[in-house]
């Protein structure tokens, strides 16, 4: 077996064993394992069913591990990706009002879109006509709107009479939960302790059952593996024609195309195969279109994967490791419907705030690059809407280039990206 397991993956190529790769897989699931719990919390206020979400995040994950430790033989791991699922939830089906259907129907579009880029010459060409400080814009801006989730979650804030928001009641025991669960979990990150996020659930959810927020104990509704029927290839065309439909396409294929250049690059670099990158980047993208008809906001080349390759996974064994134990997650699915909210909300913001930390790529000294990213920062948690806080930044960048005479320095396609943004707005106060 191992000599099989050698020769398919190549471990003693790159420098790596069964034993390392095993270790290196179960690091990364312990590590990821929270995404499960977090990613369907927020896809069931998109209206899908937290059963069906619970397995679309399984099942999509699973499928993209094996994706990417057979085709690729890398060791990324897939999974729905932060600040992806409350583009997903909050933005294209709460504000933007696409049904979640509608909303997996634009997730596989834009897969297809991410396919074409990843397949051809086209991933290079768009990379080079986004300016970096929009890409950073981007990430940061998702991170801001993680900790605005997080906070209003957790009850840490919520709306106030007369101003947007006040701090939350301290003699709520929902707050009071959410605040201790939160020091619990920053002190296990700041320490790096090893499945950080895990413990923090789980501490999370004892703390909730002694201040009574949980649901156990309550009467549940038994859970039916073919419910998930229903959400299993569930997306929609029905808004296909419509401007809304496209722009939630657009502002997804953006994010996922420019983050997960970023990601595969630096995963590919750090474990020394930078040749592992081109089928790696092509497996993220079939993944991304896999989750529309899995029924889940799309996956991306997650940040843990670091866990994985710093204990020493090189190979996609590391990725099949991972997905086997994803898979063996499906008999705990109980276990998840007790979460409460209280115990998910500090996760996300952590997770702003290490996006956050991009803001320092920014190049403030020039106004004409940093007030755009700026405004896309700002726009995105204020607005409720990551594709209206994109869409200023988009808009406003070629204006200053414009007035300042640097029109020569903006790319043509970021001409026309603009400009549909702004017939977006045009055709939104027309009605």
């Amino acid at each position: 077996m191992n000599n099989w397991l050698n020769n398919r993956f190549g471990l003693e190529k790159y420098g790596t064993n069964v034993k390392t790769e095993i270790m290196a897989g179960l690091i990364g699931f312990f590590t990821l394992i929270y995404i499960i719990a977090v990613n369907s919390l927020i896809l069931s206020e998109a209206g899908i069913p937290l059963e069906g979400a619970i397995l679309a995040t399984i099942f999509v994950s699973v499928v993209s591990a094996f994706l990417m430790g057979f085709w690729a033989n890398a060791p990324i791991l897939l999974v729905p990706g932060m600040g992806i699922n409350a583009l997903f939830a909050y933005t294209m089906v709460q504000s933007m009002g696409l049904t979640w259907q509608e909303a997996l129907a634009a997730v596989f579009v834009s897969g297809l879109i991410f396919m074409l880029v990843a397949f051809t010459r086209m991933g290079g060409l768009l990379s080079a006509a986004i300016p970096h400080s929009l890409k950073e814009a981007i990430t940061v801006g998702l991170g801001m709107f993680l900790i605005l989730v997080g906070l209003e979650k957790g009850g840490i804030v919520e709306q106030g009479d007369g101003v947007i928001l006040v701090l939350g009641s301290l003699t709520d025991p929902y707050v009071q939960a959410t605040a201790l669960t939160f020091l619990i979990a920053i002190i296990l990150f700041v320490r790096n302790v090893p499945g950080n996020f895990l413990i923090t659930v789980v501490a999370g959810t004892i703390i909730g059952l002694l201040f009574g927020i949980t649901g156990v104990g309550q009467e549940q509704q038994p859970f039916v593996l073919s419910d998930y029927l229903g959400v299993f290839g569930a997306l929609s065309f029905d808004s296909l024609l419509t401007f809304p439909f496209w722009i939630a396409v657009f502002s997804l294929t953006m994010v996922l195309v420019f983050e997960n250049i970023g990601l595969v690059h630096g995963h590919t670099a750090f474990i020394g195969r930078p040749e592992a990158y081109k089928k790696s980047f092509q497996a993220t993208s079939i993944s991304t279109m896999l989750s529309g008809i899995f029924g889940t906001s799309p996956t991306v080349a997650t940040v843990e994967t670091t866990a994985s390759t710093a204990a020493g996974g090189r190979t996609g064994l590391t990725a099949i490791v991972f997905g086997i134990l994803f898979l063996l997650s499906t008999f705990f699915i109980p276990l998840i419907k007790v979460i409460p909210d209280s115990a998910i909300a500090p996760i996300l913001i952590i997770i702003g705030g290490l996006m956050l930390q991009n803001i320092r790529h920014l190049d403030l000294s020039d106004f004409s690059e940093s007030f755009p990213a700026l405004l896309i920062i700002a726009l995105i948690p204020f607005t409720y809407s990551i594709a209206d806080g994109i869409a200023v930044g988009f808009i406003l960048y070629p204006i200053l280039k414009i007035a300042i005479g640097k029109a020569r320095d903006v790319s043509i396609p970021l001409y026309i990206i603009a400009a549909l943004f702004f017939m977006n707005f045009v055709f939104h106060a027309m009605g």
